[in-house]
């Protein structure tokens, strides 16, 4: 039997993904997000899958992705939960040093941004158009100009199940929890980061 709930999203689970951008000095910047879906754009070039990129409030990755028109989505695995976690509980306009922490940043195959070696799935987006939903929320409509995948993902005599069990994507939705996709915690909000330096 189902009874009323409150409006949200708890157990609509959504990736995680580090929104990579340059800063005006050349400098790769990151932030963590999780309104990110697909869409079909079908565009002039016979391609059609995009992305729908929602962020919430004023933040520098917002203010970097308006002025470049590109960006990086890097898939957060269990093993990026860490830095992950710390770029998403630390404002970057209050903290100079925020990157002090890095991934291993790669440039884009096709497109001027910085990706994560380390994510095992990475896309290039182009803005094709911004909306404006709501006080300090925006959407962001991209196109996907590129896509990395750690190569052993691609083998597809390895069942799809245990290739997704191996790039360990980690979700978030309610009661600001990380999960795996089968449901393991993997800590609240503001935990993971204390694992790093250590």
């Amino acid at each position: 039997m189902k009874i009323k709930g409150e409006i949200g999203n708890d157990f609509c689970p959504q990736s995680l993904f580090l929104y990579g951008t340059w800063k005006e000095d050349g400098t790769p910047n990151f932030g963590l997000f999780c309104w990110f879906s697909y869409n079909w754009i079908g565009d002039e070039d016979g391609d059609g899958l995009g992305v729908m990129a929602c962020i919430g409030e004023d933040k520098l990755t917002k203010d970097l992705i308006r002025k470049n028109g590109v960006f990086s989505a890097n898939l957060v695995s269990e093993n990026l939960l860490p830095l992950a976690d710390y770029y998403g509980n630390t404002f970057g306009r209050d903290t100079p040093d925020k990157m002090k922490y890095l991934p291993t940043v790669e440039k884009g195959q096709v497109l001027d941004v910085p990706t994560i070696a380390e994510s095992p799935v990475s896309f290039e987006l182009k803005v094709l158009e911004e909306k404006h939903l709501a006080a300090g929320s925006d959407l962001f409509l991209c196109k996907i100009c590129n896509v990395t995948v750690e190569e052993g993902l691609r083998n597809g005599e390895v069942p799809f199940g245990e290739r997704l069990r191996r790039a360990a994507p980690v979700v978030t939705a309610g009661e600001m929890t990380y999960c795996t996709l089968d449901g393991r915690t993997l800590g609240q909000w503001g935990e993971p980061k204390e694992r790093l330096g250590k």
